[in-house]
């Protein structure tokens, strides 16, 4: 599963075994919950104040529940400890298998859990593919939590077709249609049995697991999602393949197994963190990229631009880095509502503090009754809250609150106001006729999650020719 879905809301397939053993497994969702929620596999009744509190759509009921560790490994198990209301709701709600349950997060402890979508409504049109024998003129990719298709163009760019397109997101699916391919597995990755075949593989297997944002959760299930990616490189048959993630994935356990994993199929595997901008990108991304390649040892692309401000001999014959200005500087100054060049309404407290704002300035720089009390109190680090981007340097990572001020460098140049979702899609290097579909907050997720296009077509352009002396 992809991590677009969210922090306030989580997904659920319902199996048939779930409903014959009345379980609602949540092995996919730990993170979801408070980490004081495990009690021990021996505590049957008493919650011992670990609970928390479900509230069943359509029973109009709260059931309390905490979940147990197994007795040997002491990891959680795959479900909550009190069962008899799920068959219940499951009995209420007529729930059948492959149906789609939502769990809302509503406050610390508070949950709602509600039927969210019907099997029948699905469209598994994409399974019809596994098997169709396709055929292309150039190489062939398959893409694996493709997000709204960042990393997608970048190879449809470089003369990819794409066979398979896999994301569960169902607005980021449309956004993957109207641009990129119909051939989209709108699904959770587990639920693909089978792959085609392709020649490379490519894709970002949930990062949050590894990300620096927040705590990192011992047990986080998406630590694991690369193990459908190298099943997906296993059985297409791939002579290279492309993971994507958060620079702290390289020095953790799970990608010493990757690496393992992969070199027992045959691929040489190479792994670098490379920056947005040295590709492009007005944005200085990083992200570490492994590629494997079957038999030959892979190498990384060249950058094709430089930081001006540590310019050096390494730099010769390279463009400097593309800036702010350069990607947004010809928008219109006040949001015109079309193509995604849309604004906020502040409150008139938000509006003060962004005139506060100096050329290039941040938090520290406004005034103290303008000052949040929470912000007073922490004198160091968050720099980049409530700062303003600048005119000559890249911008900072786009996130998927982008559109929100407090949560990064995200204050227009010169005007008072967050940059706009077209103003956010240019810095990660998406061209204007690129459609996205959803709602506004949908789209923002698309954008802040995805890999800049620009970054995406270097590698593909480079992985091609890898594969081709090959």
């Amino acid at each position: 599963m992809s991590g677009a879905i969210g922090d306030k809301k989580r997904l659920i397939r319902v199996t048939e075994g779930n409903i014959r053993q009345n379980h609602l497994y949540i092995s996919q969702h730990l993170d979801f919950f408070p980490s004081d929620i495990l009690g021990p596999s021996t505590l049957a009744d008493a919650l011992n104040g670990r609970a928390v509190r479900i509230f069943l759509e359509g029973l109009n009921e709260t059931v309390e529940t905490d979940i147990p560790t197994d007795k040997k490994t002491g990891r959680p198990r795959r479900m909550f400890r009190r069962r008899t209301w799920v068959r219940k709701f499951f009995e209420h709600h007529q729930i059948k298998g492959g149906d789609l349950l939502a769990l809302q997060r509503t406050s610390v402890r508070d949950y709602r859990l509600y039927k969210y979508q019907v099997k029948a409504e699905r469209c598994d049109s994409w399974r019809e593919w596994i098997d169709d024998n396709f055929t292309a003129d150039g190489p062939t990719v398959i893409e694996l939590f493709a997000g709204c298709g960042g990393m997608a163009l970048g190879f449809k760019n470089a003369g990819f077709t794409s066979v398979l397109a896999n994301e569960w997101d169902a607005a980021a699916c449309e956004t993957l249609r109207q641009n990129i391919t119909d051939r989209v597995a709108h699904c959770a990755v587990e639920e693909i049995d089978t792959y085609p075949q392709a020649d490379i593989v490519v894709g970002g297997p949930p990062c949050q697991g590894f990300s620096n944002l927040g705590e990192r959760v011992p047990y986080d299930p998406r630590r694991q999602m690369w193990r459908h990616f190298i099943r997906a490189v296993e059985q297409s048959n791939a002579t290279a393949f492309v993971m994507e993630n958060v620079p702290p994935l390289l020095k953790s356990q799970e990608y010493v197994e990757v690496k393992r994993i992969a070199e027992s199929l045959g691929y040489k595997v190479a792994a670098e963190v490379l920056n947005s901008a040295d590709y492009g990108v007005p944005q200085t991304r990083k992200r570490a990229i492994i590629i494997g390649l079957r038999g030959t040892k892979p190498s990384h692309p060249e950058p094709t631009h430089y930081d001006p401000e540590r310019h050096g001999l390494l730099s010769h014959g390279l463009k400097p880095w593309m800036t702010v200005r350069e990607a947004i500087g010809d928008l219109p100054p006040k949001p015109t509502e079309l193509n995604w060049h849309i604004g906020r309404n502040p409150t008139p407290m938000s509006l003060e503090r962004y005139k506060s704002i100096p050329d290039g300035g941040n938090r520290f720089d406004l005034p103290r009754h303008l000052t949040p009390d929470c912000w007073i109190r922490k004198t160091q680090g968050g720099t980049d809250l409530m700062g303003r981007l600048r005119w000559g340097r890249p911008s900072v990572t786009i996130r998927t609150e982008f559109y929100k001020p407090e949560k990064g460098r995200y204050l227009h140049p010169k005007e008072n106001r967050p940059i706009t979702h077209r103003e956010a899609a240019r810095l990660q290097s998406f061209p204007d006729d690129f459609e996205f579909c959803g709602k506004r907050i949908e789209v923002g997720v698309q954008i802040g999650n995805a890999v800049p296009p620009v970054l995406a077509y270097a590698i593909a352009n480079h992985v091609r020719k890898l594969i081709q002396v090959k």
